[in-house]
């Protein structure tokens, strides 16, 4: 298996810093972004570490084995899912070292989504309101429930789609990497096909751009392409927060 892949990050139109980290590694296989939260200094170092730490724990965890992302067969996907659960709690537990040393970083925590692929399998992992995506045969479809205040509403009913979108809660997240000494990622696996088109986003992107707008760039551009296409549209609507796309493009050799 082979894919190609592109991250771009942008601080939007009315923050003076950007929060958010994305990592692309297509030797491994792995990509995700991070939303920080706690403050200028705070969210950007919390969404750094949880992508330094996550990098780090995969690339101990498959060097061993020669790890490609070709190189996984079905009896490891296991080890995949417990590899990166680890990984997750390892960054958590990195994130809440470094605000207990030093005061000023106090509060910091951030949101995480990463795909680990191996093989035709991806697993998934997820802490937040930043979102997966998955594009195939012209069909948007989101692998993400998003951890947050009004989500869980919708989801029990109690306010619509639509209040949710207006509502003054609709930042507030229910899961964070960084906040609490434990952290619970969902997590899950899927099978990839040739053509796949994989999206990480963070809320800056879905707040401002649709998902059929998301769908048609996605079919139409590669991934550097769509992912500068899909930061320029959020901007273009009014760019509220930090804004990180990355795509991955699935290819077989």
């Amino acid at each position: 298996m082979k894919q190609i892949s592109s991250g771009k990050t942008d601080p939007g139109k009315k923050r003076p810093n950007n929060e958010d980290a994305f990592l692309a590694d297509d030797g491994l296989g792995l990509y995700a972004v991070a939303d920080g939260i706690g403050g200028h200094e705070g969210g950007e170092v919390a969404s750094r570490m949880t992508l330094e730490a996550l990098s780090e724990a995969l690339h101990n965890e498959f060097a061993r084995g020669g790890g490609g992302p070709s190189s996984h067969n079905s009896q490891d996907t296991n080890q995949c899912v417990s590899a990166l659960r680890d990984a997750v709690i390892l960054a958590n537990a990195a994130v809440l070292r470094a605000a207990e040393q030093n005061p000023v970083l106090a509060g910091m925590g951030t949101t995480v989504t990463v795909v680990l692929l191996r093989s035709r399998t991806a697993v998934l992992a997820h802490v937040g309101d930043s979102r997966a995506y998955l594009f195939r045969d012209g069909t948007l479809k989101q692998l993400t429930e998003d951890h947050s205040f009004v989500a869980e509403q919708v989801r029990a009913g109690l306010i619509t789609q639509e209040q949710a979108w207006m509502s003054p809660y609709r930042h507030v997240i229910t899961r964070s990497v960084g906040i609490h000494p434990d952290v619970h990622a969902d997590l899950r696996t899927f099978e990839v096909k040739q053509n796949d088109t994989l999206l990480l986003c963070t809320d800056g992107l879905t707040e401002m751009v649709r998902d059929d707008d998301i769908a048609r760039i996605l079919a139409s551009e590669t991934p550097p392409a769509a992912a500068e296409s899909l930061i320029r549209l959020a901007n273009d609507n009014g760019g509220v927060d930090n804004i990180t796309a990355v795509v991955v493009r699935i290819g077989y050799v």
